[in-house]
Order: C-alpha cells, then sequence, then structure tokens
C-alpha cells in the first residue's frame, strides 16, 4: 500500500530555514532578477511530470455520496508513455469493490475476485473510475490540472516527508472539471485546488475539492499523492 504524503507541520526550524534559503537566493540573484511565479512554479512543475520516467500514485477520499458509483481510493505506478498498473477500491452503487487493474496502450483491463475472476477488458466510466492509461498523459493526465489552474496564489512554505527533512511549497487556484475528468469523469463546474510542490519543483500532492459527482451530490474531496519520481516499471497488457 502507498502511504498518502505525511501532513506537512510548519516549524521555527522550517520557517528559519526558509529565510536562510530566500537570503542566499538574493545574494546570487542578478540585479533586476525577479522570483518565479505562481504560474511559472506549476508550468515546470508540469514539465517534470511530463519528463519522468515514472511515478508512484495514490488517490482517496474520505468519503462518498452515498450510492453513488464511484473511486474511494486507488494506488499504483504511472509511467511514461502513458500506463498503470495498480489497484482501484470502488464503490458499486454503494457497495464496497477492490479490483486489480492494468492499463497499457490505451486499453484498460480488470480482475476482481468475484465478478471478474480473469482479467477483462473493461471501460472505466462504468465504475466512475478515470481511464487510467490516460493518467500520466500530458495533455489529458495529471499534470494537465497544473497547466489549466487559473488565479493561482503561494501559500506558506512548510517542512516535511521522510525524517521532516524536505521543504514544501503550497500553491493554491481554480480548476475546471475539463481537467478534473482525469481524476473522475462525472465532475463537473470548477475545483478548489491547494498543490504541494518540493524544493526540486515536484509535485507530491494535490487536494481537489469539488462536485465530482455532479452538482446534484455533496461536494467530495481527493487528495491525489505523487512519490518516487524516476521510477521505471515495464508495464504490459496482462
Amino acid at each position: 500500500m502507498l502511504s498518502p504524503v505525511r501532513r506537512l507541520v510548519p516549524s521555527l526550524a522550517a520557517v528559519l530555514a526558509i529565510g536562510v534559503l530566500v537570503g542566499c537566493s538574493d545574494d546570487e540573484k542578478e540585479p533586476g532578477e525577479d522570483d518565479p511565479t505562481p504560474e511559472e512554479i506549476l508550468t515546470s512543475a508540469k514539465e517534470i511530470l511530463d519528463e519522468t520516467t515514472g511515478v508512484e500514485i495514490g488517490l482517496s477520499t474520505d468519503e462518498l455520496p452515498s450510492g453513488v458509483t464511484g473511486v474511494k481510493s486507488a494506488e499504483g505506478v504511472g509511467v511514461h508513455p502513458s500506463a498503470f498498473e495498480g489497484s482501484f477500491d470502488l464503490s458499486v452503487n454503494g457497495l464496497p469493490a477492490t479490483a486489480e487493474v492494468i492499463a497499457v496502450d490505451g486499453t484498460t483491463y480488470a480482475r476482481n475476485s468475484l465478478l471478474l475472476p480473469d482479467w477483462t477488458e473493461i471501460d472505466p466510466e462504468d465504475y466512475g473510475a478515470p481511464d487510467p492509461a490516460n493518467l500520466m498523459d500530458p495533455e489529458s493526465g495529471f499534470s494537465a490540472l497544473l497547466s489549466d489552474t487559473t488565479d493561482a496564489e503561494e501559500g506558506e512554505s512548510v517542512r516535511g516527508g521522510e525524517d521532516n527533512k524536505e521543504i514544501f511549497t503550497e500553491y493554491t487556484g481554480s480548476v475546471p472539471s475539463e481537467a478534473v475528468e482525469a481524476l473522475i469523469p462525472t465532475a463537473e463546474g470548477d475545483f478548489d485546488v491547494t498543490y504541494t510542490i518540493s524544493e526540486d519543483g515536484e509535485l507530491r500532492e494535490a487536494v481537489i475539492a469539488g462536485a465530482f459527482y455532479g452538482d446534484d451530490e455533496d461536494d467530495v474531496t481527493y487528495t491525489l499523492t505523487l512519490d518516487e519520481y524516476g521510477t521505471e516499471k515495464e508495464i504490459t497488457a496482462p
């Protein structure tokens, strides 16, 4: 199981460390050189995600609207060219189900001990799930969230990660349903998003809230985590 990103806890040490980093950065700047804007930071994070060989992916929500067919959680590995191998915990008309999933070359296969004991080609939308084969696609996958974000603003910088050794910065903004459909295809309207980006410019977490299952249902908050940039895995059809 992939563990979610550890909550990032601000600390005096983090504040001091950021001050040192900013001081060093200011000393090294050329006259007239400005800090990158939030939009430039998000653009760079998209490029880094699009260029990596692969990442470990986690997606989860605390609660789904009653009776919907949708994704409770997912975990696995996504690689370039766009492919995925992992598992999905689903709610099918309100009933829980878990399926192993392989998505490669534009086709998604699933296996479930009760309903699909053998690998079977499926349409993910029938289960309220995204097409895993597109999750790493630069035009329609996770990274497209970054390029489609509007009203981006920089938030606080905090320490986190393993042994609290890394410094992360949060960025907030809004994304349209067309971008969020990469996560949940039934999404409607605009969504609030908070990104967590590492010192190296990697998108590590996105918390997205809105009408994932239509305006008639309660808003849902999903947390997307991306870890282990540079992961290499050969994913083939079963």
